[in-house]
């Protein structure tokens, strides 16, 4: 059904397009407009977004037995594959002086899987290197995130625990980098 430029700015919100990530956005919204007909609904969708893509950060940084250790302890739904673990290459770019022009700096190796939850949530997992089961296992948590039903266990069980381990390491590391820390002090001697 189309609208008249005056019944749609009587009835909407005119946003204005600032940026190509936001005009990104906004086009999936106009785009599916019937499925997002709500404001709440957009930001519930961004708010997954994030979550997931918090949770990601965790689990590309933990190790696989850590993940595999935590999903041993939740009942886990019956999946199914939808990509079994395979190693590829990936194009790493870089850019002059951080912002100049692209150019490629190398390749890397990484393995990706994708698993389906019988519930219909999809997950995707990457990694880098040659570890098949952590890019399973990141697919299944991935999916686990977004369902209604076990989202949150994965949160408190698997993700929470990983995310504090993984901040102990870091100020570990830190600690460990500010003891090596030598501070110079330089005496001027006046002239005259």
């Amino acid at each position: 059904m189309l609208m008249s430029r005056e019944a749609y700015s009587k009835n909407h919100i005119i946003v204005t397009k600032q940026s190509w990530r936001v005009r990104m956005k906004l086009s999936i919204i106009i785009d599916n407009f019937n499925a997002a007909s709500s404001v709440d609904q957009v930001t519930q969708h961004n708010n997954q977004q994030a979550q997931r893509k918090a949770a990601m950060a965790v689990l590309a940084q933990a190790e696989a037995g850590e993940i595999a250790a935590r999903l041993r302890n939740l009942a886990l739904p019956a999946h199914q594959d939808l990509r079994v673990p395979e190693n590829g290459l990936v194009m790493l770019r870089g850019r002059v002086g951080g912002d100049g022009a692209p150019f490629n700096l190398g390749e890397a190796t990484v393995s990706r899987a994708a698993v389906r939850l019988t519930s219909g949530e999809v997950g995707f997992g990457y990694t880098l290197g040659r570890d098949g089961d952590k890019a399973r296992l990141i697919a299944l948590c991935d999916a686990l995130v977004q369902s209604r039903e076990y989202g949150g266990a994965v949160e408190r069980g698997v993700i929470a625990p990983l995310r504090e381990q993984l901040m102990i390491r870091r100020k570990q590391a830190a600690a460990e980098t500010a003891a090596t820390k030598v501070d110079f002090y330089t005496m001027v001697r006046g002239e005259g």
